[in-house]
């Protein structure tokens, strides 16, 4: 599985009997999956069969789900009011001897206002859901659609990642290689630093100075960074590799890198582990920066 970018865009539309329906899809980034439906009136109770077949493909994102349903072609049907038919016949009846006794032409009762209605002939229920059925089909078809958009800008992303950590594991070897990272360098210049204290000042207690050195020295050592840093880098690879919803741990170890890196501008004692510090902070951020990205 390959990462998936939470970007994206789809649109499926098509027809079933008279009704034209769209579907419209929009993804951008989220700390977790937010699904927005719009949704035409009547149609609400397909609402949580959407929701699962969204729950199942993604887990993170901003999601703006949009239907339209529209119908190509009105039909309409006559419905006979009886009541009101059955009311006009009894007058009819009663007024026989009153009026005329011409039979009543049909002309005549459509124009009497209640006795037929015209009004848009409504689906029979397999109509429906044969209709919804297809507005369902092409859902799926939609996400199918929104799910390769987010998986090609991942595969990208993928590559982009990939090349910061070619950079932070090439700036953490710079910092490894430094001359300046070497005990006999961080003696020789604590001993210089030492004998400077010492020129001049009798009264200070040079066991004690020569300790306090060592500790220094000890602390300053950055093996421990760089051993993380490469486990980091590491993992890093492992991950992006692995595809799937990984963006929460890749989001995570980019916190790493920022730790150790600070870690190393605070202990540095030499201006070229320091430059390589700051570009290592610079590319980490670029790095968590594009991490957001990710599903």
């Amino acid at each position: 599985m390959g990462l998936q970018s939470m970007t994206g865009f789809a649109r499926r539309e098509g027809t079933s009997g008279r009704s034209r329906w769209a579907w419209e899809l929009r993804s951008v980034n989220g700390k977790g999956l937010d699904v927005r439906l719009r949704l035409p009136p009547g149609l609400e109770r397909l609402e949580t069969d959407i929701r699962k077949l969204i729950t199942d493909r993604f887990s993170r994102g901003n999601l703006q789900v949009g239907l339209s349903v529209s119908v190509d072609e009105s039909r309409v049907e006559a419905v006979v009011n009886q009541n009101a038919l059955a009311t006009v016949l009894t007058l009819r009846d009663q007024l026989t001897g009153l009026i005329d006794p011409a039979p009543l032409r049909l002309d005549t009762l459509l124009g009497i206002r209640g006795i037929v209605e015209f009004k848009e002939a409504e689906e029979s229920e397999e109509a429906l859901a044969a209709r919804d059925a297809d507005i369902m089909a092409g859902l799926d078809g939609a996400l199918g659609d929104l799910t390769e958009m987010r998986r090609q800008e991942g595969h990208a992303l993928g590559q982009i990642l990939l090349g910061h950590v070619v950079t932070i594991e090439t700036l953490t070897g710079a910092v490894e290689r430094d001359p300046s990272r070497s005990p006999q360098e961080i003696a020789a210049k604590l001993a210089a630093q030492v004998a400077l204290l010492l020129d001049g000042a009798a009264s200070l207690d040079r066991d004690r100075l020569h300790a306090e050195a060592a500790l220094i020295a000890t602390r300053a050592d950055l093996r421990e960074e760089i051993d993380r840093l490469k486990a980091h880098v590491t993992a890093a690879r492992d991950l992006i590799a692995k595809g799937g919803p990984v963006g929460r741990k890749l989001d995570f170890l980019a916190q790493e890198f920022n730790r150790e890196s600070n870690t190393i501008c605070s202990k540095s004692n030499a201006a070229a582990v320091t430059a390589a510090g700051i570009e290592l902070k610079v590319v980490i951020d670029q790095f968590r920066e594009q991490v957001q990205n990710l599903e």
